[in-house]
């Protein structure tokens, strides 16, 4: 063989080689070192569990007192040093509630749903805002001692960052509280608009005379346009802002045929003035739960 075919055979041999040589095996990749399996949590036995609800119902019934008996800003102090305490007291009043035949937010709901999504609802004493989250296209200002989420904004409802005259709906649902209670009403009437609504539920053992409920209301300068006390449970009432300064001007303009002024008969109209504040547990008693 001449040395040009020796050379060529030795390179067909090589290539042949390369051909028939086995694949490099590609490295193992580590394998993902896996989560860390999670400690089984002891179940509890059934006195266990009754000792737990006991201690939490203890808790709530605590709290459930110190938002009774104190006023509106001692509340908001309080929550505000301690969120957690929110989260607890809401855990037990959900449970109270759930025993209810209606829970008078889902009435409220209802009503304000076929509102025009621009009208401004103020949701005073909102938990963890459910009217907000079950309206989202609706224009909802939800409000109470603990920001629980993005929609709420903690604060005294005594004291709100609210304009005057920029709400079209006040919500109090299961939320008169404080002692002071009835600086929360006159706080509503501040931000409402002239014929802005105000729509109050409360426990119905929690009232000593309805009447009177009412009549503190309309000295705040409220008109009551509708009351249901037909659940067993709670009262519901709408009031409304009346526009005063159209009802002065009617009554200014109002003569009789002689030229004489005529005089308006109102409907039942407590004159409106300045109410103490000290007068509001004497309207609605606090809801103290007793120890089981």
């Amino acid at each position: 063989m001449t040395k040009a075919q020796v050379k060529s055979a030795a390179q067909s041999k090589k290539e042949k080689e390369k051909k028939e040589a086995p694949a490099p095996t590609p490295a193992k990749k580590a394998a993902p070192a896996s989560a860390p399996t999670p400690i089984a949590q002891p179940k509890l036995t059934k006195l266990q569990e009754q000792m737990k609800k006991t201690l939490a119902g203890g808790k709530f019934r605590f709290l459930n007192e110190q938002l009774y008996t104190t006023t509106g800003e001692e509340a908001f102090d309080l929550f505000q040093s301690k969120p957690e305490l929110f989260d607890e007291y809401h855990e037990g009043f959900r449970s109270q509630v759930e025993s209810w035949p209606q829970n008078p937010v889902d009435i409220f709901i209802s009503q304000l749903r076929p509102m025009p999504k621009d009208t401004v609802i103020a949701d005073l004493g909102c938990g963890d805002a459910q009217i907000s989250a079950e309206l989202p296209k609706h224009n909802v200002l939800s409000f109470d001692l603990v920001a629980k989420n993005e929609r709420v904004t903690a604060c005294d409802i005594a004291h709100l960052p609210l304009s005057d005259n920029s709400v079209d709906v006040a919500i109090f649902c299961l939320s008169l509280m404080g002692t002071d209670f009835l600086k929360f009403l006159k706080e509503a009437y501040r931000v409402l608009k002239p014929n802005g609504q105000l729509k109050i539920s409360e426990v119905i053992s929690r009232f000593t005379d309805v009447d009177a409920f009412v009549s503190a209301l309309k000295t705040i300068g409220f008109e009551l346009r509708d009351s249901d006390s037909s659940n067993k449970m709670f009262i519901m009432f709408d009031f409304i802002k009346p526009d005063r300064s159209l009802a002065s001007a009617s009554k200014k303009s109002k003569k009789s045929k002689t030229g004489k002024k005529q005089k308006v008969q109102e409907d039942d109209d407590v004159e409106m003035g300045d109410i103490d504040d000290e007068v509001g547990p004497s309207l609605l008693k606090p809801c103290i739960y007793k120890k089981r």
